[in-house]
């Protein structure tokens, strides 16, 4: 059975994904010693939560077409099954040393380029009447978490 994704369905996910990273951040900055280094990982918390609220912006100017479901589901399980692949794809339990900034740089890094892959791969499955077109929104913004995280890996010594 092949399943049409929707643009909403997408920004569902990547708002999932936001929190996930919003905790991800809020716990290395809880584990790290470091107080530049705590800082600028609550600040990245924050600016998670901020992109939640973004991707929660842009979803609410979707157009209907582009909220159509693409499957009867009268029990709300695409929204569990969403909840789950969002919980599963990006900022998963990883093994990191939340102590050193520079792993945690790596990981937060490394998982920014699994959404943006996620996110190619999303807009596959996504028709353009459902809003195809509507993802590179979510991929820019994950593009421009890289180049910050980037840019603090090669000045953290």
């Amino acid at each position: 059975m092949s399943y049409d994704f929707n643009a909403d369905d997408v920004f569902e996910m990547a708002e999932q994904i936001e929190r996930n990273g919003a905790v991800f951040y809020r716990k290395a900055a809880a584990d790290i010693k470091d107080p530049d280094a705590k800082k600028f990982l609550t600040d990245l918390a924050v600016m998670e939560d901020s992109h939640e609220k973004t991707f929660s912006a842009m979803r609410k100017k979707l157009t209907e077409a582009e909220k159509k479901s693409t499957v009867f589901d009268p029990g709300g399980e695409a929204a569990s099954y969403l909840k789950a692949l969002a919980d599963t794809r990006i900022f998963f339990e990883k093994e990191i040393d939340t102590t050193s900034l520079k792993a945690i740089l790596k990981a937060a890094i490394l998982a920014e380029k699994d959404s943006i892959v996620f996110y190619l791969g999303m807009k596959d499955l996504v028709p353009e009447s459902l809003g195809q077109s509507r993802l590179d929104g979510i991929i820019k913004e994950e593009m421009s978490h890289i180049n910050l995280l980037s840019r603090r890996l090669i000045a953290t010594k």
